[in-house]
C-alpha cells in the first residue's frame, strides 16, 4: 500500500491528465485489498467494472453532454493566425494596432493561457508533441504580446524602411504558415523559416547605421523599434519550428540547435525520466505529497487490519481524501469532514431503523440521495459532501446486505481513523506545505540567476568565470513553479506581507532565455570581420561591472530571503504585461512589476543597455555599487547609470528591448520543458 500510493500519487509530476486518474487508479488497488477475498470472481469484477465504465462514458457523451471546447492546437491555430493579420497591420499607414487589433491580440493570447484550457485539454505531458505544442503556444503568446506592444515608428510621415517591411512581410507569411499547419495537422517542409531568416540577417547587418541621424548621432527610439522587431521575428521563427515539431514529432532539418527544442530528439523514455527525475527529491512538493499520501494510505490499512475495523476501507478512503498539503488545512478539513459524518450517520441510522429490510424502499430512494450527493455536495463543501456521501453509501450497503443502524455507527468510525491518520501525517510529513519549499526554491533560483548574469557576461567578454555549484536557472526553475503552483492552492497569511514570488519567477525566465540568446548570437556571428561586433575592453569592463552590480542585488535578496524577512520582494503595482521569453512556457499570468535588479544582460524588456554616448553623467550622490532605485510614477527599477565607454556600441550589446516588455510567464501550470 505504501509502494502503490506513492508511486500513483507521485505520477501528478507527469502532468495534470495522469493525476486526475490517480485518485480512481488508487481506489481501484484498496478496494480488493479488503474482504471477502474472491479470486474466482476476478472476471466478473472486472466485467462489471468495464460496464461501469461504458455506462459513464455513454451517459458522458449522450445524456446532456458539455460544449465542445476548441483543442490548445486549434487555439494556436487561431492566435498564430491573428499575429499575422496584426503583423500586416503594422506594416501599412499608420504604422501601429487599432484598437480593435489589439483586443483581438490579448484575447488570442488570453485563450492560449493554461489556466482558460481544461485540464485534459492542456499539453501538459512529457512526451515531445506535447512539449512542442505547450512551446508553441508560448511563441504564439510571446508574439502577440510583442506585437502589441511594438514601438511606433520614429517618424510616421515617412513611414518605415524598406528593410522593415520586408521583415515584417516575413514574420506575417511565416505566422500564416503556422496558423494553416496547426490547422490542417500538416506542416509545409517546402518553405520553413528560410525566408524569414534571411531577411533578418539582412535586417541586422547595418542596422545601427541606420539608426544614426545626420549628425551620427544613434537615435535610441530607432534601436528599441529595431530590437522590437527582432524580437518579433526571431519569436516568430522559434514559433514555426515549435509547431513543426509538434505536428511531426521531430525536428526540422532546418531547426534551430539543441536549445530550446532540446526535446525533439529524445525518447519518449528519456522525457519521462527527465520529468520524474527532476522531481524525486525531498524538495520537490510532487515528492512531499506522494510520501504524505503513501504514509497516509498505509498507516490506515495497517490500523485497519491490526484493529480488526469493520469497513476498514472507509478508514483508508477517509485517509486519502482528508489529507491536505499543509497541516492547518487538514485540520480544517478533518473538523468539517467530521461533523457531516456524524450528521450524516445520525440520518443514515435513522433510515436504517425507518426501513428496516426493505430492500425495494432501498432502490427507489437510492437514485434521489445520490442525485443530491454528486449535484449538490461538491457545491456546499467537505462536510457537506462526507455527510451525504455517508448516507448514499449505507442505504447502498442496506441494499446488498441487511443491516441495521450500526452501518453508520461503522462508517463514522471508520472516518475518524482515517482523519485522525491523516492529522498525524498532516503534522509529520512538512506541516507548512509548500510555503518554506518556495521559500528555498526561490533562494536557489535567485542564486542561479546571479550566477548565470556573471557567466554569460564573462563569456561574452572574454573573461570567463570559474564555475560554481549552483544548480543551473532551468532545473531551479522546475521545482520553484511546482512549489509555487501548490503554494496558491493553500491557505495563505492575510496578517503578514507576502513576498512577491511571481516576480522571482520572471527574473528566473528572463535569465534563461537571456542567456541562451546572448550566446546563441555570439556564436553566430563568430566569423565576422575582425572588430565588427567585437566587445572592446573599456565595452567589457563596463558590463562586468554591471553585471557583478546585478549579481550582488539578487544575492542580497536571497539572504534576505533566508534570514526569513517577507518583504524582500515585494510588489509595487498591477500590471499588463506581456509573456515573457518562449523557452520556459507556463501559465503566463499577468505579471506585476518587480522590485527586483534589472537583469544585466540586454535581454528583451531589459532596460539596463549602455548609454551610446561616451562619458554619460551619473546621477548626483550616486555610485555604480548603489542597489537600484525604483523609478517614480512607475514603480520599476532603474540601474544607476555607469559610465559607458566611448565608441559606438558593439551589436551584442545594442539590443535593448522593447519599452514596457518588463515581464515573463508564471509557470503555475508548467506546460514545456522538463
Amino acid at each position: 500500500m505504501l509502494v502503490v500510493g506513492f508511486v500513483l500519487a507521485f505520477g501528478a509530476a507527469a502532468g495534470p491528465r495522469l493525476a486526475g486518474a490517480t485518485p480512481g487508479l488508487q481506489l481501484l488497488y484498496i478496494l480488493p485489498c479488503f474482504p471477502p477475498y474472491a479470486p474466482q470472481d476476478l472476471g466478473e469484477r472486472l466485467g462489471g467494472m468495464t460496464l461501469g465504465f461504458a455506462l459513464l462514458i455513454a451517459a458522458e457523451v449522450f445524456l446532456l453532454p458539455d460544449p465542445r471546447s476548441p483543442s490548445y492546437q486549434e487555439l494556436v491555430a487561431r492566435g498564430a493566425a491573428t499575429a499575422a493579420r496584426c503583423t500586416r497591420e503594422t506594416a501599412t499607414a499608420p504604422w501601429i494596432l487599432s484598437a480593435a487589433s489589439v483586443a483581438d491580440a490579448t484575447a488570442a493570447g488570453q485563450a492560449l493561457r493554461p489556466s482558460r484550457v481544461p485540464e485534459a485539454d492542456r499539453p501538459a505531458a512529457p512526451g515531445v508533441r506535447d512539449r512542442a505544442l505547450a512551446h508553441s503556444g508560448d511563441a504564439t503568446r510571446v508574439l502577440l504580446a510583442r506585437l502589441r506592444e511594438l514601438p511606433a515608428v520614429p517618424d510616421p510621415v515617412t513611414g518605415p524602411g524598406d528593410h522593415t517591411l520586408r521583415l515584417l512581410e516575413q514574420v506575417a507569411a511565416t505566422a500564416d504558415r503556422s496558423a494553416h499547419a496547426m490547422a490542417t495537422g500538416r506542416a509545409d517542409r517546402s518553405v520553413g523559416t528560410a525566408p524569414l531568416e534571411e531577411v533578418l540577417a539582412e535586417y541586422h547587418r547595418g542596422r545601427v547605421d541606420r539608426a544614426e541621424d545626420r549628425k551620427g548621432a544613434v537615435r535610441t527610439a530607432v534601436l528599441r523599434r529595431q530590437a522590437a522587431l527582432i524580437e518579433v521575428a526571431e519569436v516568430t521563427v522559434a514559433m514555426h519550428h515549435a509547431v513543426t515539431v509538434a505536428i511531426e514529432g521531430r525536428q526540422s532539418p532546418d531547426g534551430p540547435g539543441r536549445m530550446p527544442f532540446w526535446y525533439a530528439d529524445q525518447s519518449a523514455v528519456r522525457l519521462w525520466w527527465v520529468r520524474l527525475s527532476v522531481h524525486l527529491s525531498p524538495r520537490s512538493v510532487y515528492f512531499q505529497n506522494a510520501v504524505r499520501t503513501g504514509l497516509g494510505l498505509a498507516a490506515a490499512r495497517t490500523v485497519a487490519a491490526v484493529v480488526s475495523l469493520p469497513h476498514g476501507f472507509w478508514a483508508v478512503l477517509a485517509a486519502l481524501t482528508l489529507i491536505r498539503t499543509t497541516n492547518a488545512q487538514t485540520r480544517t478539513t478533518v473538523r468539517q469532514a467530521l461533523t457531516g459524518t456524524l450528521l450524516g450517520a445520525m440520518a443514515a441510522a435513522g433510515l436504517l431503523v425507518l426501513t428496516g429490510h426493505h430492500t425495494n424502499v432501498y432502490a427507489v430512494i437510492l437514485p434521489l440521495i445520490m442525485l443530491a450527493t454528486f449535484c449538490l455536495a461538491p457545491l456546499l463543501g467537505v462536510g457537506w459532501a462526507q455527510g451525504m456521501f455517508t448516507l448514499t453509501v449505507s442505504t447502498v450497503f442496506a441494499q446488498l446486505d441487511p443491516a441495521g443502524w450500526q452501518l453508520a455507527e461503522a462508517r463514522f468510525l471508520a472516518v475518524l481513523v482515517g482523519s485522525l491518520i491523516g492529522l498525524v501525517c498532516g503534522m509529520l510529513a512538512w506541516p507548512r506545505g509548500a510555503h518554506n519549499e518556495l521559500r528555498r526554491d526561490i533562494t536557489v533560483l535567485l542564486r542561479a540567476v546571479a550566477a548565470t548574469i556573471t557567466s554569460t557576461t564573462g563569456t561574452l567578454t572574454d573573461a570567463p568565470r570559474p564555475p560554481t555549484d549552483t544548480p543551473t536557472v532551468h532545473h531551479a526553475l522546475l521545482l520553484a513553479e511546482s512549489s509555487f503552483a501548490q503554494y496558491q492552492s493553500e491557505p495563505q497569511r492575510p496578517s503578514a506581507p507576502q513576498p512577491d514570488w511571481q516576480a522571482a519567477l520572471i527574473a528566473g525566465y528572463h535569465a534563461e532565455r537571456g542567456s541562451q540568446r546572448l550566446l546563441e548570437h555570439r556564436d553566430q556571428h563568430r566569423q565576422d570581420p575582425p572588430g565588427e561586433g567585437a566587445l572592446g575592453p573599456d565595452t567589457g569592463a563596463w558590463l562586468t561591472g554591471l553585471a557583478d552590480h546585478v549579481a550582488d542585488e539578487y544575492r542580497r535578496f536571497t539572504d534576505r530571503l533566508e534570514a526569513g524577512g517577507d518583504g524582500a520582494v515585494t510588489a509595487d503595482r498591477p500590471s499588463t504585461s506581456t509573456p515573457g521569453p518562449l523557452s520556459s512556457p507556463g501559465n503566463h499570468a499577468d505579471t506585476p512589476a518587480t522590485a527586483l535588479p534589472c537583469c544585466t544582460t540586454p535581454t528583451p524588456g531589459c532596460r539596463a543597455s549602455p548609454p551610446t554616448s561616451p562619458g554619460s553623467p551619473r546621477p548626483p550622490g550616486r555610485r555604480p555599487t548603489d542597489p537600484p532605485v525604483v523609478s517614480a510614477g512607475t514603480g520599476r527599477p532603474s540601474i544607476p547609470a555607469i559610465p559607458a565607454p566611448s565608441g559606438r556600441v558593439p551589436r551584442l550589446v545594442a539590443r535593448p528591448g522593447p519599452v514596457g516588455a518588463q515581464a515573463g510567464p508564471l509557470r503555475t501550470e508548467r506546460l514545456s520543458p522538463a
